[in-house]
C-alpha cells in the first residue's frame, strides 16, 4: 500500500490518499474459528425466535378455525350433521383440485408460451378449441355431481325417520328462544326456556316458530339451520348419537342483541332424559324457607309476575321465560351468563347493561328484597 500527498504549493491544503493492490482489495479477510462460533451461537437466539413467532402465529391461525366447544359443523354428532359435513368436505376436496388443476394449466401455459415459436402451429385453433370444450364438459358434470350429491343430502334430512317421535316446539323472540315439549295430553306439555333437553339415539322434530321478527335455528353438531318466520311453521329434526352439551345459535341477524341468542341442546341418555322429563313437568314447589317465603311475595308483588311464569304460582305471564325450574339450567339470558348468584343478581337489578335493548327492564329492589328473591329463584330446581 502507498500512501500519496495530493495539495497546493504552499502545502496549506492537502491530503493523504492510499491506493492498495488489487491483490490487496480483493484478498479476503481471514476469519478465525471461534468468531464463527461466536456468531453463531449470537445469531442463534433470533432464529429460534423466528421460529417461535411463525410457529405461535400458525397455532393462533388453526385455532381461529375452532369456534366455540361443541359448535362446529365439521364435528358432527348426529346423521343430519354428518350428512352436512360429508357435503362440505366433499365441496372442499373438489375445489382444492379445480384450483391446483387451474394453477398447473396457467403455470405450464406461461411455460409453453415463452419456448413458443413465432407462428403458431398450424393447429393451434383446433387444439384450443377442443381444451375449452373439455373445460366445459369437465365444469358441467361438476355442476350435475355437486347437484346430485346436494339433492340426496337435502332428502335425506327432510323428514323424520320414525313415525311419531318427540316433538318440541320452538319460538323465536327478542332475544330468547321459548320451549314447548307437546304431547297429546294436556298434563304432557310442559314449557322451557333457551335449552333443549333430548334423548340420545332418538330422533326429535323441531316446530319452528317467531313471534316477532326472523330468526334461525342452528344448532351445527347436530343439524342444519331453518329459519323461523313469523307466521309460518317450519320444520326440522334432529339426532344425537353421543351424549353432551351442544351450543346453538340464531343464524339470522334478528336485532341489536343477535349475537346473544344462544341456546343449549343437552343430550341425555333415555334413562336421564325420562328423569328429566318427569321433574320438568312437575310444578314449582313451595318453599319452606322464611327466606325463600319472602323472595316469592317479592316476586309476585312486583314486576317480575307481569312478565314471568312459575308454574303452581299465580304466575302466569309468558312474556318472558318460563322461570318454573330456573334453577336446573346452566345459563340465564339466552346464554349470555352462567346461571350463578352473582350473575343472576346483576342481571335483575340492570338488564340493559348486559343486554342493550332486551325488554326485560331495570328492577330497583333493596338489598334484602334482592337477596330474599335471589334465594328464591334458587329453590326453583
Amino acid at each position: 500500500m502507498q500512501r500519496v500527498w495530493s495539495g497546493g504549493a504552499d502545502g496549506a491544503a492537502g491530503r493523504v490518499t492510499s491506493s492498495a493492490s488489487p491483490a490487496a482489495v480483493h484478498q479476503p479477510r481471514s476469519t478465525s474459528p471461534s468468531r464463527l462460533i461466536s456468531r453463531a451461537r449470537s445469531a442463534a437466539p433470533h432464529q429460534q425466535r423466528r421460529t417461535g413467532c411463525t410457529a405461535l402465529a400458525c397455532a393462533l391461525l388453526l385455532t381461529a378455525c375452532r369456534g366455540a366447544l361443541n359448535q362446529s359443523a365439521l364435528e358432527p354428532k348426529g346423521p343430519q350433521a354428518a350428512r352436512t359435513a360429508g357435503l362440505w368436505w366433499f365441496a372442499l376436496g373438489v375445489a382444492a383440485l379445480v384450483y391446483v388443476a387451474t394453477v398447473g394449466t396457467l403455470a405450464w401455459a406461461l411455460w409453453r408460451a415463452r419456448r413458443r415459436r413465432t407462428e403458431p402451429p398450424p393447429d393451434g385453433e383446433r387444439r384450443m378449441t377442443r381444451a375449452v370444450a373439455t373445460s366445459i364438459g369437465v365444469t358441467v358434470a361438476l355442476l350435475l355431481v355437486f347437484l346430485g350429491y346436494d339433492l340426496a343430502v337435502g332428502r335425506a334430512t327432510s323428514g323424520a325417520p320414525v313415525r311419531s317421535p318427540l316433538t318440541i316446539e320452538v319460538v323465536g323472540h327478542q332475544w330468547w328462544w321459548e320451549i314447548h315439549y307437546a304431547d297429546p295430553t294436556p298434563q304432557g306439555r310442559f314449557t322451557t326456556a333457551n335449552e333443549i333437553h333430548v334423548p340420545v339415539g332418538q330422533p326429535v322434530v323441531l316446530v319452528l316458530t317467531a313471534d316477532d321478527v326472523i330468526h334461525s335455528f342452528w344448532v351445527p353438531n347436530l343439524a342444519g339451520k331453518k329459519d323461523l318466520v313469523p307466521g309460518r311453521t317450519q320444520t326440522i329434526w334432529l339426532q344425537a348419537d353421543t351424549a353432551g352439551v351442544y351450543r346453538g345459535q340464531c343464524a339470522e341477524f334478528c336485532g341489536y342483541q343477535h349475537a346473544k341468542m344462544g341456546l343449549r341442546v343437552v343430550a341425555d341418555p333415555p334413562a336421564e332424559y325420562a328423569r328429566w322429563a318427569a321433574a320438568a313437568k312437575q310444578p314449582a314447589a313451595a318453599p319452606t324457607d322464611p327466606v325463600a317465603r319472602r323472595g316469592q311475595d317479592v316476586f309476585l308483588s312486583r314486576t317480575c309476575a307481569m312478565c314471568h311464569a312459575v308454574a303452581g304460582t299465580p304466575a302466569g305471564s309468558h312474556a318472558g321465560p318460563d322461570l318454573t325450574h330456573l334453577a336446573s339450567r346452566s345459563t340465564i339470558a339466552a346464554g349470555t351468563l352462567p346461571n350463578t348468584r352473582g350473575a343472576l343478581a346483576g342481571w335483575i337489578v340492570d338488564p340493559q347493561q348486559v343486554k342493550p335493548g332486551a325488554r326485560m327492564p331495570p328492577n330497583a329492589l333493596s338489598p334484602s328484597d334482592l337477596e330474599a328473591l335471589l334465594t328464591y329463584l334458587e329453590t326453583l330446581r
